[in-house]
């Protein structure tokens, strides 16, 4: 595929993910899809493979999350696809707001997305996690 095509199929993954289109997203993805999302101090951080990887962690980002994304910008080199953006939102539990700046490291082949490697501001989802911690400013 092309480098374009592979934008596009990143860029569909997220107009599914924020439309929440679970079987689209499931389309979108290699059947040994893993999904990566450093941290250890909140409930989406670790690898989760697989459809059911990603469902679950769908599911835990919806229940743990309210969250919007900026429109991101994708940089595109081969079968990698990066995407730069900053999401903002709270963390349900404790009501507390965050800003966290991303970039989303993303293999497609054969029009299907096979990894994504986040990196994240895990300190700020962190802290917001928290529920003794002082707000962000």
């Amino acid at each position: 595929m092309s480098i374009q095509e592979n934008i596009q199929v990143v860029k569909d993954f997220f107009a599914a993910m924020g439309g929440g289109d679970r079987q689209g997203l499931l389309a979108l993805c290699a059947e040994d899809f893993e999904w990566i999302i450093p941290g250890e101090d909140w409930p989406l951080a670790g690898t989760h493979r697989g459809h059911a990887g990603l469902a679950d962690v769908l599911q835990k980002a919806s229940a743990e999350l309210e969250t919007s994304m900026e429109p991101p910008e994708f940089v595109a080199q081969g079968d990698r696809v990066l995407v730069v953006g900053v999401a903002t939102g709270k963390v349900k539990a404790t009501n507390r707001t965050f800003e966290d700046y991303f970039v989303f490291a993303i293999t497609v082949r054969n029009g299907k997305l096979t990894n994504i490697r986040e990196y994240v501001d895990t300190q700020a989802l962190a802290q917001a996690s928290e529920s003794n911690a002082s707000p962000l400013p």
